[in-house]
């Protein structure tokens, strides 16, 4: 679209985003759409909810309407770089550097102008080859490398509410349009940079690596600047037959599903073991600032981060809360040293905050049976974590977090793939898509934090703080377990009120504090039995008074409910549609998704594509209201 040049980001706004979220609108509604204001309480629904579905198509509530935007492969809108999209995905890896990336994963919605003009920002935790290229995997190639590390990352892009038509538009160009690759140059900072585990043969200083991988977790800080974690990166390496003790800790293995090590050797673990070291941080850039190089926080730790939340203590410091989403893998939280500095001094909040993330303490929790709970601190020299334990300093500890924490005893938990903290209550949740292996045989049982045996179906728990958020005590319990109560198998019921779903892979909290939830189910875990009574992944709307829950919208065949944002007045609602299409067990065949998925451009033997879906009321008022 052509448009008025962007205006600046106002530093304020963005500073502000959060709170501004409660501040929903409620316009007069139409006839037949219910609208209410202020915090929920146990009441019933306020849309009517959806059925389970089994089409080709994104359902919603009567009322309410949708559109497709940032679509893979549309260009994100760099200045002097248009690359169209290809339905025959003849487009190169220069022209996929330049287009949002595949398998939209995290989403956030920066404002740059109120709940009119803002910045989707979205990263991507996985390609599917077969799709990714014209002929799939045939011919395998340095160019289909390039293009599948193009694919991967983080896509900004400048989206403007069009009140004439009552739609959002994306700018074109932006002069804040970005893409960061998985060949995109980052810094790594923090007490593990330059330890001798990040040092390679390219990189003799620990301190500059390439590329943002399998992007998963994403949040917006209160400075204003972005965190995206990495979580499925070890699939990008290929291991020896028999990988060391910290590979297999770490999930790297032979013959890795991205085969890039083929044509790019810094994958190939036996000729580069370091490599891998680079990857798993938390990775902060400037999303409103284009020339802002991202770098890799390895205070907050190394794992596969699901899930990410950024606030502040009472006294002003920097909190993250992380999720590592691996089966048996744990919660983890970050306090930093210092407070948040204001901007000032030709200094933006993001500039004023530049090391913020460098110095402070990580903790791993502990979720005890009477439903207390302990952060541990993850402290080289305390307790095990010593040179005789295996950590020689502080920068392996935060290198080998997974071992750190299995040293300490901290809960080993089903899956935790996604956060949302609710500053009113002080509640945070934690949605935990399930983990299969749970009380198999040579694998830990059921307990009070992850009470299922075999658990296909998952489940939110939830916990507050006992004081501030920089203590090291809190109170916890399971909001629900996922499932459905009417299933024949007892491993597929809840014992959730309203509609029944599984596999909580996404969380979000509106500004009246009813949380939202995005399904990631798979066919190849549930079974098709469980999956025809469910339907499609879908995104429901729990009441966390009572928690009784609602399907709000259904999304296409074989898709998945990435990531969840809003507008601050509430009346837009954002969810990334992830994997349209998906063919379990033939990703290398290009014509597998299309059987299944034409989403979203529904044209005949179309390739699917993930996409932006942008939610809103006919009459302009808060989405569920």
């Amino acid at each position: 679209m052509t448009d008025n040049p962007p205006p600046e980001v106002d530093r304020r706004r963005l500073l502000h985003a959060t709170a501004a979220l409660a501040a929903s609108t409620a316009l007069a509604p139409l006839a037949g759409c219910a609208s209410s204001a202020g915090r929920i309480s146990a009441a019933a629904p306020r849309f009517k909810p959806v059925p389970p579905s089994r089409a080709d198509q994104a359902t919603l509530p009567p009322c309410y309407t949708a559109q497709a935007l940032a679509a893979w492969g549309e260009p994100v809108g760099l200045p002097g770089a248009l690359p169209p999209w290809r339905p025959d995905a003849t487009h190169t890896a220069t022209d996929q550097a330049a287009q949002v990336g595949m398998h939209h994963g995290g989403l956030q919605f920066l404002p740059l102008d109120g709940s009119r003009r803002g910045l989707l920002v979205m990263n991507h935790g996985s390609v599917d080859d077969g799709l990714l290229h014209a002929r799939g995997v045939l011919g395998w190639s340095a160019e289909h490398v390039q293009k599948s590390q193009a694919a991967h990352g983080v896509s900004v892009v400048e989206v403007a509410f069009d009140f004439p038509t009552g739609s959002w538009q994306v700018v074109r160009p932006s002069r804040h349009a970005r893409r960061i690759t998985a060949a995109s140059p980052v810094t790594l900072s923090g007490p593990a940079a330059g330890h001798a585990l990040l040092k390679t043969a390219t990189d003799a200083s620990g301190r500059r690596a390439l590329g943002l991988l399998a992007g998963g977790a994403l949040a917006l800080t209160p400075w204003g600047t972005c965190l995206s974690g990495e979580a499925a990166f070890a699939d990008a390496f290929s291991a020896a037959d028999q990988p060391t003790q910290h590979e297999r800790r770490y999930g790297l293995r032979r013959a890795a599903g991205a085969r890039w090590q083929a044509f790019d050797e810094r994958f190939d673990a036996v000729r580069h073991p370091n490599e891998a070291n680079r990857c798993g941080w938390t990775c902060e850039f400037d999303p409103a600032d284009p020339r802002s190089g991202p770098v890799k926080r390895t205070a907050l730790g190394r794992a596969a981060h699901a899930a990410l939340w950024a606030g502040t203590t009472a006294d002003g410091r920097a909190v993250v809360c992380l999720a590592d989403g691996g089966a048996f893998e744990y919660l983890y939280k970050f306090i930093s040293r210092d407070k948040v500095r204001s901007a000032g001094s030709g200094l933006s909040a993001a500039q004023a905050n530049a090391d913020l993330l460098d110095a402070g303490t990580l903790f791993v929790a502990r979720f005890d049976a009477d439903g207390s709970g302990r952060w541990l601190p993850l402290r080289h020299g305390s307790g095990p974590l010593t040179a005789a334990g295996g950590f020689a300093d502080a920068g392996e500890v935060l290198v080998k977090t997974r071992q750190a924490a299995d040293a300490l005893g901290a809960t080993r938990l089903d899956g935790a793939q996604a956060l949302a903290v609710d500053a009113a209550s002080g509640w945070t949740y934690a949605g935990l898509t399930g983990n299969p292996l749970r009380g198999t045989a040579g694998q830990p049982g059921p307990d009070a934090a992850n009470p299922r045996a075999a658990n296909t179906m998952g489940h939110i728990l939830r916990w507050r703080e006992e004081g501030d958020a920089a203590g090291e005590r809190f109170r916890w319990n399971l909001l629900l377990q996922a499932g459905n109560p009417q299933a024949a198998r007892a491993e597929h019921r809840g014992n959730l009120q309203g509609d029944a779903f599984a596999n909580p892979g996404a969380l979000a909290l509106d500004g009246r504090g009813r949380l939202w939830v995005g399904t990631g189910m798979a066919s190849t875990a549930l079974g098709q039995g469980a999956m025809a009574a469910l339907g499609q992944n879908a995104l429901l709307a729990c009441n966390p008074v009572n928690g009784e829950v609602q399907r709000f919208l259904t999304g296409p065949v074989n898709s998945a409910i990435g990531g969840v944002a809003f507008t601050p007045d509430g009346s837009t609602l954002f969810a990334t549609i992830s994997h349209p299409g998906e063919a379990p067990g033939e990703r290398n065949d290009p014509a597998a998704p299309r059987r299944y998925s034409n989403w979203p451009d529904f044209k005949a033997d179309g390739r699917p594509r993930s996409a932006v879906l942008a939610v809103r009321r006919h009459d302009g008022g808060a989405v569920g209201g």
